[in-house]
């Protein structure tokens, strides 16, 4: 069972070692398969992580949230895109200057990762750190805090390894990415036998007869682990990042390639991988319109939510897109088999 194994005690050992616990909040994706709903009043596409679900806080402040749940506020991190500097201007102020560490341009998600991860083993060379997505949702916030607290638990104690955060799926999805674990039988963390991205309905069902979990693109481990992972292709772009900003790191950035974390990095070390199960928690990263009216279905009867009239709510402009199909279905052919253009 999730969590069965040493529950206690990797709770108690977070508490002890919290302050040594840093949280990186990936916040510099442009969310290009959302655009249809991330448009706001001025015709501006906003990324995702600065629109709301229902019209309460934006998903940036609400993963700011979940990291304040496994780190002191003088060590939660930001990674930005310098292009959407008006967006994550008032959103971050409240944290340390040095805290948010912007990128010239948008490279992948590897220099996402790369270029916070040598900012803070400059500051902290011992430091954990759990790394999370801003543009995902969470029904359960409480069942992911505990799998955060207990995976930093786990990183600290065992430096050698990164431990991912597997969610276990509410049904088979062919636009998800999957980790299958080995074999547990004592249901504490397990080791990881494979990824397997976007598998076709047939696959992705198998998956889950399997045990296969939904990777959420979160983790922890200590920072040099981390950094270990970027081998020596990186040599010469770390060497160049290190200590620099302004001019220097746009120049820097200007001569990379893009470069995906999950594909170009991390896969192939599946040794260095651990996995631990999170139970069902109504996760969803709101990757595609139809993701966000799945999600929408189920949270028709929740209570209302404080609204913030500057962010762009999914839910309303997924209603009003809807809304927008129907009518012109109606006024028009109906053609069988016809893509919905929301």
């Amino acid at each position: 069972m999730p969590f069965s194994h040493s529950a206690r005690e990797a709770s108690m050992f977070y508490m002890k070692h919290r302050f040594e616990t840093w949280a990186l909040v990936l916040a510099a994706g442009e969310g290009n398969r959302l655009r249809s709903l991330t448009r706001n009043e001025q015709g501006v596409v906003l990324p995702k992580q600065f629109c709301s679900l229902q019209g309460g806080p934006c998903l940036l402040q609400e993963a700011l949230q979940r990291a304040a749940a496994v780190a002191p506020l003088q060590r939660i991190c930001s990674v930005v895109a310098e292009q959407h500097r008006q967006w994550w201007t008032p959103l971050l102020s409240y944290l340390p200057e040095q805290n948010v560490i912007s990128q010239p341009q948008n490279k992948g998600t590897a220099f996402g990762i790369l270029l916070p991860l040598l900012r803070i083993i400059e500051r902290d060379p011992d430091a954990t750190v759990v790394l999370l997505p801003a543009d995902h949702y969470l029904r359960d916030e409480k069942i992911m805090a505990r799998a955060l607290r207990r995976a930093a638990a786990l990183a600290h104690a065992d430096p050698g390894s990164i431990y991912l955060l597997g969610v276990e799926p509410d049904e088979p999805d062919t636009e998800l990415g999957y980790i299958v674990p080995a074999p547990n039988e004592r249901g504490g963390a397990a080791g990881v036998l494979r990824f397997v991205e976007k598998p076709d309905a047939i696959r992705a069902r198998v998956l889950l007869d399997g045990g296969a979990l939904w990777n959420v693109f979160i983790m922890a481990a200590p920072v040099r682990t981390l950094l270990s992972l970027f081998d020596s292709r990186f040599a010469a772009t770390i060497a160049a990042l290190r200590g620099f900003e302004g001019a220097h790191l746009d120049s820097v950035y200007r001569n990379l390639r893009t470069v995906d974390f999950s594909r170009d990095v991390l896969q192939g070390r599946e040794s260095m991988l651990k996995v631990l199960t999170v139970p069902h928690c109504g996760w969803t990263d709101l990757g595609t319109p139809e993701r966000v009216g799945r999600i929408l279905e189920g949270l028709q009867n929740t209570a209302a939510r404080p609204y913030f009239p500057a962010h762009v709510s999914l839910a309303d402009q997924f209603m009003r897109a809807a809304s927008n199909f129907q009518a012109a279905s109606r006024d028009s052919a109906y053609v069988p088999g016809k893509a919905s253009n929301f």
